[in-house]
């Protein structure tokens, strides 16, 4: 493999980490504070989606030029992620909110279960035939020094580098990131400081569904739309977040970037079919959870008992 060749893989697999980066903020944050992993994630990505899309192309109905057509895209990604952000509070209003104080093993179910239900809802509502976004710009690759990089590739780094910036400076800076924080240490004594824990974990719901949304309004673009998009787009981003330290959200983000970096270099490298690539993100979380279990990032939780 050249040199030029390994670049071009490079930054097919940054392109597809921060997807995975943006969808694993959600688990890790919700994780962070509820312990508890949200495994309808994937399935709210799908209906934000679904919204944007809807939206897109009912903005787009109306007027087709293109600057109006780039116009129209970012107000679907921003529609998408309230439309999410609204499902995600609504899902952990009625039903994990609830179950707060009941075992660990009760949420896990209700989560798969509010999983299976939007899957079909969707599947109802849209039907099960694939949909696919029109790029709102020529996707015409460039090449810079022999790489070939596509306006579509600039767009996933600038939009999710610039998500998970401001988002790390909301959690590190801000007031409400300072009480996320505070309610991620100890839930009861936040909520004894005055902090309410109730908002805080909305919050968080609605930011990470957010994130997730807008993340698959951007793979949409490459790939197709369809019911179940979320399943495979939220285990990977799962690993991810489990690979760079589930709770942490640089962790998150580090573990998202180098999993589609691995994704992408490791069927040239090993020679594996590109049937076959999705088994090295569960061989990588099984090598993680055998070697350094908190992650690449995590740290040891000691519980005193």
């Amino acid at each position: 493999m050249s040199l030029t060749d390994f670049f071009q893989h490079l930054i097919n697999g940054f392109s597809t980490g921060c997807i995975y980066a943006l969808i694993a903020l959600g688990y890790t944050m919700v994780y962070g504070i509820l312990k508890f992993i949200n495994f309808a994630h994937g399935e709210i990505l799908m209906m934000g989606t679904y919204g944007g899309f809807y939206v897109y192309y009912f903005l787009i109905s109306k007027n087709s030029s293109p600057s109006y057509m780039l116009f129209s895209f970012f107000i679907a990604m921003v529609v998408g992620a309230f439309i999410s952000a609204f499902l995600g509070v609504f899902i952990e209003r009625i039903a994990y909110r609830p179950l707060r104080r009941a075992p660990r093993l009760s949420p896990l179910l209700t989560a798969i279960g509010v999983s299976i239900i939007l899957m079909n809802v969707a599947s109802l509502l849209f039907g099960t035939q694939p949909r696919r976004f029109n790029y709102p710009f020529d996707n015409n690759p460039f090449s810079i020094l022999g790489v070939n990089i596509t306006p579509h590739q600039m767009l996933i780094f600038f939009v999710s580098l610039c998500l998970m910036f401001f988002l790390k400076m909301f959690v590190d800076k801000t007031r409400s990131g300072k009480a996320m924080r505070a309610t991620s240490e100890n839930m009861d004594a936040a909520s004894l400081m005055g902090i309410n824990v109730d908002f805080i974990i909305s919050l968080t719901f609605a930011i990470g569904s957010a994130l997730a949304a807008i993340a698959g309004i951007l793979t949409a673009l490459e790939y197709k739309l369809y019911p179940t998009m979320g399943t495979m787009a939220g285990i990977k981003a799962f690993i991810a977040a489990v690979i760079g330290g589930i709770g942490n959200i640089g962790g998150a983000m580090l573990g998202g970037i180098l999993l589609g970096v691995l994704e992408t270099l490791g069927p040239v490298i090993l020679g594996i079919p590109q049937g076959l690539k999705d088994t090295i993100a569960f061989l990588l979380l099984i090598v993680v959870l055998l070697f350094k279990p908190s992650g690449i990032l995590g740290k040891k939780e000691k519980t005193k008992v």
